[in-house]
């Protein structure tokens, strides 16, 4: 076990895929959710290809009893694909790390924007408001916090801090910190 999470630091850590994802934190109810949603839309308005992983503490079954891809993984396929012209959904046991299964499957995209993974060590953009039942913020003494988003008078120090409305000058931080430019993409 010792010998694979050495590999997958060196793999995945200790590359530039590190840099590809920033993680969206905040207690629950705290609007993680739909910065996600205008964070996405303001990325991938300037050309970028935006992935998205959600953390659930949840048992989620993908497979409804009965269906096709449910009979064959009962029949004994470790994995069942299930494909039309335009989408894919993948139906596979997986007990890799999450960080390896995320980069593993969001591979082709220029920035994966996770929300949760609060206890993760990837960089994070925290969001906390006046309204939440919470009291306090989460990361604020977190060296992986890169950007604070909140409608309340806390301000982390040494960290950007921004408004709730302030879509566009988080994606600005984001792509000059993780993106930089577009890849050719041979356009």
């Amino acid at each position: 076990m010792v010998q694979e999470e050495k590999k997958f630091k060196a793999v995945y850590m200790d590359s530039e895929k590190k840099n590809r994802i920033v993680l969206i934190v905040g207690k629950s109810n705290s609007g993680k959710t739909t910065l996600m949603e205008k964070l996405i839309r303001a990325l991938t308005a300037r050309g970028f290809r935006v992935g998205s992983v959600k953390h659930t503490h949840h048992d989620i079954d993908f497979d409804k009893p009965g269906k096709d891809s449910w009979r064959h993984k009962h029949a004994g396929a470790v994995a069942s694909l299930v494909m039309t012209d335009t989408k894919v959904a993948l139906v596979k046991k997986d007990t890799r790390p999450a960080e390896e299964k995320i980069f593993d499957y969001l591979d082709d995209v220029d920035l994966i924007l996770g929300e949760g993974f609060k206890t993760f060590t990837l960089p994070k953009i925290e969001i906390f408001r006046k309204d939440s039942p919470h009291k306090a913020p989460l990361c604020l003494g977190d060296p992986n916090l890169v950007a604070f988003v909140t409608d309340t008078d806390i301000r982390p120090k040494e960290k950007p801090c921004f408004g709730l409305e302030d879509i566009e000058d988080l994606a600005d931080l984001v792509e000059q910190n993780f993106l930089g430019s577009l890849p050719d993409r041979g356009a």
